[in-house]
């Protein structure tokens, strides 16, 4: 399988004649979901991963009945140090085989860096890049073994950016980007992948989780051009079965993460502390 800057392949469809078996993490609601929705109407069978067992109880068996795929639950907060290890155990103890990764689960936090409590910042690092980190390596060898899979890693159009007021959250999302493409480019010619999936706001329960209400950033204009977290899967499903490396989903948003190449990293960071800035009361 030949690989061109930006792809491996170009086809929308897994490469294996058995169904895949994709493991979702954040999988309980927004983005997870809906890219569980989108992969169960392709015939993957679900491993969802998440804190909340309830809501993805529902989802997989509304997604069973309606697909005839097979999907499990397992709950598991990855801020846990250990997380990697009790999941990859738990996926083995289960005869269960992941064709596709997908590294959803992500949080944020609004406020200065020195003034967010520690504890906040610790769980973001844990969840948005060690967690991440620490699945891809355990579930990638095997995919490399069999000669096929896929790894989709949701960063950020905060990827290619300074965010001052989410300072740890785009740092995170740098890493992710940065992360994905290496390793991407590691894996030419073995028929496994990674993609980078780089949506702008969407419109789920992240901006109130992270105190986004109370930024210039969610004005009603850009509320007015948010994708939704269905149209991000879609683009973003689409993009990693065709080997590509990196997506921005959204015209404005590509236009978005053009402006650092245009503008010095000083001038970029202050119009986005501005953008950014808390609303006056």
């Amino acid at each position: 399988m030949t690989q061109t800057p930006q792809t491996q392949a170009h086809s929308d469809q897994f490469p294996s004649t058995q169904p895949a078996t994709a493991l979702i993490t954040g999988a309980s609601g927004g983005i997870g979901e809906a890219i569980a929705r989108q992969l169960a109407a392709r015939g993957a069978h679900l491993i969802l991963v998440a804190r909340s067992e309830g809501k993805m109880q529902a989802l997989a068996q509304e997604l069973s009945a309606k697909h005839g795929i097979q999907a499990q639950v397992i709950a598991l907060d990855l801020t846990r140090p250990d997380a990697g290890e009790v999941l990859e155990r738990e996926v083995s103890a289960r005869q269960l085989t992941v064709d596709i990764l997908v590294n959803n689960a992500g949080f944020g936090g609004f406020s200065e860096f020195w003034t967010q409590d520690a504890g906040e910042i610790n769980r973001m690092v844990a969840v948005n890049i060690a967690a991440l980190t620490d699945l891809t390596r355990r579930f990638l060898p095997a995919m490399v073994a069999r000669g096929r899979g896929r790894v989709l890693n949701v960063a950020s159009t905060a990827a290619f950016m300074s965010g001052p007021l989410m300072a740890v959250y785009y740092a995170s999302k740098a890493y992710v980007l940065s992360f994905s493409e290496a390793v991407n480019e590691e894996l030419r010619g073995t028929g496994v992948s990674v993609t980078a999936l780089c949506p702008g706001p969407v419109e789920t329960g992240f901006q109130d989780a992270a105190s986004l209400g109370e930024s210039k950033l969610m004005s009603a204009g850009v509320r007015m051009a948010m994708l939704s977290a269905d149209e991000v899967a879609r683009l973003g499903v689409n993009a990693m079965l065709r080997s590509q490396a990196v997506l921005v989903a959204g015209g404005l948003n590509r236009v978005q993460t053009l402006m650092p190449r245009l503008l010095p990293r000083a001038a970029m960071t202050r119009l986005l502390a501005r953008i950014q800035a808390r609303k006056e009361v």
